[in-house]
């Protein structure tokens, strides 16, 4: 898209971003109807969501539940096509990086299901992510709030949207994995639970600013639309650092005719303990990495075996 024209607009690139998902649902149901199981698939068109029209990262503001349930009366397995949803017009809107899992707790809230299953390539949510911090704990549950944080500083977990929506509509996630076979339920998201988490976040926007003021503008506007923007003072001056929805947030700023200083990429480490938010930066992946690893081992010293208590 951006070869043909770097200018596109937003909704035009929606419609792009979501032909991705279109394409897989198609081909799952054509995998699944071999197996002479009875199934479809629905898109941002057919799913019954409806967004506002902020292209990009629309917000959902209404759920029809009948396309979904009268899928379901006439086949045993529906296929819902992930991040994506319609505006009033009818366009195409994204509902974000990594939204799938908004969809999916979207759909359980309007069928009136009260759990839903989220599957990944880990059993659920650790204390650090195991990929790169050894020792990181399987925490068996886990309060919204908690978790959220934890995906607005980088983890590599649910949408925090997804999160935030199950909390108002009073959702269960269940975090699972298929191993050998079989399911494998790591951590329930609910009310209740908390563990002291550290994530590392690659590569966050770092935007160096004229002066304290215009960062606080800034950080206001991002704030609004509810994305994670964090005030930092550096030696070099005042930073606003932004976690999530980058390209979106920088659509936002453009809008304000405030222009950041420079703007660079930078690694972040955020500690999470409690009500407790540290967060640290560093110029280089390696260097954050060998930081996370540190505070894990002091908020976890010596502790034996892959699950907390």
């Amino acid at each position: 898209m951006r070869e043909v024209n770097q200018e596109a607009p937003p909704s035009n690139r929606d419609s792009a971003v979501a032909t991705g998902e279109m394409l897989s649902g198609c081909l799952l149901e054509a995998a699944v109807s071999r197996l002479r199981l009875s199934v479809t698939s629905l898109n941002g068109y057919t799913l019954g969501i409806r967004t506002n029209s902020d292209f990009g990262r629309a917000s959902i503001e209404s759920v029809n539940p009948t396309p979904v349930a009268n899928a379901l009366q006439e086949h045993d397995i529906v296929i819902a096509a992930g991040g994506q949803a319609i505006e009033r017009s009818g366009k195409l809107t994204f509902l974000g990086r990594n939204s799938s899992d908004l969809t999916a707790v979207a759909l359980a809230s309007t069928l009136d299901i009260d759990t839903c299953e989220i599957y990944s390539d880990v059993p659920g949510v650790y204390t650090a992510d195991p990929y790169i911090v050894q020792g990181a704990k399987l925490i068996p549950e886990i309060c919204y709030s908690t978790i959220a944080q934890m995906s607005r500083h980088g983890a590599k977990v649910l949408h925090y949207r997804a999160v935030d929506y199950a909390e108002k509509h009073n959702i269960t996630i269940f975090c699972k994995s298929l191993t050998n076979g079989r399911a494998v339920t790591g951590t329930a998201i609910t009310e209740r639970g908390k563990a002291g988490t550290v994530t590392v976040a690659r590569d966050i926007a770092a935007l160096l600013m004229a002066s304290p003021e215009e960062r606080d503008v800034l950080s206001g506007v991002l704030n609004r639309d509810d994305i994670n923007a964090f005030c930092i003072d550096e030696n070099e001056g005042p930073y606003l650092c932004i976690m999530t929805d980058i390209d979106f947030a920088m659509q936002l700023i453009a809008r304000t005719g405030i222009n950041p200083v420079s703007v660079v990429s930078k690694a972040a480490v955020t500690e999470l303990c409690d009500t407790t938010l540290r967060l640290y930066l560093d110029d280089d992946y390696e260097r954050a990495i060998t930081r996370a690893r540190r505070i894990h081992e002091r908020l976890y010293p010596g502790k034996a075996g892959d699950c907390l208590d």
